[in-house]
Parts: C-alpha cells; sequence; structure tokens
C-alpha cells in the first residue's frame, strides 16, 4: 500500500525529463527515430527506519518492469548485471568511481550491452510522534548517472502513513494520510 504508488510516480518522472532529445535528421532528409537509452538498475538501498526483507526485491523487479515497459529506456536484466558485478568485484556504490564504472561498462559492453545510464533507488523514512500517534514519510528517490558524462538525474516522489496506538497500548492502526508532493 505504501510503496506501490511511490514506485508508479517516481518512474513516470523519469521519462518526461529524459525524453528531451534531439530528433536527428539523415543525409536523405528521413527523421532518424531515437533510440531507448540503455540503463542498468543497479539496485535498491534501503535507508529507512523499516527493514524490507522481501519487499526490497519487489521495489526492484516493479521499478525494473516499468522502466521495460516506458518506450524512453531498454534496461538491461538483472541477471545480466548481476554477473559482471561478480566478474569485476565490484559493489554497486563504488560503480560511481570513473575508474570502476569505465570497467563494468566495458564488461557490459562485451556482453553485448551498451552502456548509457546507471539507476540507484533508494528509499528514506522520517517519523514523528505526537501523543499517540504516529506519522511515517516515505521518500523513493532514483538517480540516474550518465556513464558517459558523470551528469546526473534525480527524481522522487513521497507519501505518509499515519498510525494511531489503541487503548489497549499494543495495536497501531495504519491511517493512510494525503500525498505529499
Amino acid at each position: 500500500a505504501v510503496y506501490n504508488p511511490l514506485i508508479e510516480e517516481v518512474v513516470a518522472k523519469l521519462p518526461a525529463r529524459q525524453s528531451m532529445v534531439v530528433h536527428e535528421v539523415s543525409y536523405q532528409g528521413a527523421e532518424v527515430l531515437p533510440t531507448p537509452k540503455t540503463v542498468c538498475f543497479v539496485g535498491v538501498e534501503n535507508k529507512s527506519i523499516e527493514e524490507l526483507g522481501d519487499f526490497k526485491e519487489q521495489i526492484y523487479q516493479q521499478i525494473d518492469t516499468l522502466l521495460v515497459q516506458s518506450e524512453a529506456f531498454q534496461p538491461i536484466s538483472k541477471r545480466v548485471v548481476d554477473a559482471a558485478l561478480r566478474e569485476t568485484r565490484l559493489r554497486p556504490d563504488s560503480l560511481l568511481i570513473p575508474e570502476n564504472m569505465a570497467i563494468f561498462a566495458s564488461v557490459l559492453q562485451r556482453q553485448g550491452q551498451p552502456l548509457n545510464y546507471l539507476l540507484f533507488a533508494t528509499l528514506t523514512s522520517g517519523t514523528t510522534v505526537r501523543n499517540a500517534s504516529e506519522q511515517r514519510d516515505y521518500l523513493l528517490t532514483l538517480e540516474m548517472v550518465d556513464v558517459h558524462t558523470g551528469a546526473y538525474d534525480k527524481q522522487s516522489a513521497s507519501i505518509s502513513k499515519g498510525y494511531h496506538k489503541t487503548r489497549a497500548g499494543k495495536f497501531w492502526h495504519y491511517n493512510p494520510l494525503k500525498r505529499q508532493d
């Protein structure tokens, strides 16, 4: 109930920003259609207070599926990404070091997977407690890094979740709050 709207909103924002491409015209005057940008979705980083457990893989799969369905991006298979990470013995956060990015990109290139962008997802949360009520704000951020220039784009979506403690003091009732943009 919390992650699905975040994922749908943040992934929908990426193609809109990334679709600002210049259409090329061939020497014969015919327009050359833009090709989808190859994206290597590296993974989901949890920086929220809650343990994600199996939701982490589900979040990854939902984001990856939406990228596959978009016309702006051509994601690289998670299996190929994982194999390239094993072969290079690199961790996802070390891919932002230019030398490591070049090594990783060359491994993908050898596998027939040219690379345009690295994509990182981060889930964070913040909690406010007042009397018997608690509000948790979630923020899902996608950061897309251009492997050729190092330039990056960042999109986020947020949602709040409210709880109220019952008289028995044992249970919290989920109370969805208005989404914050």
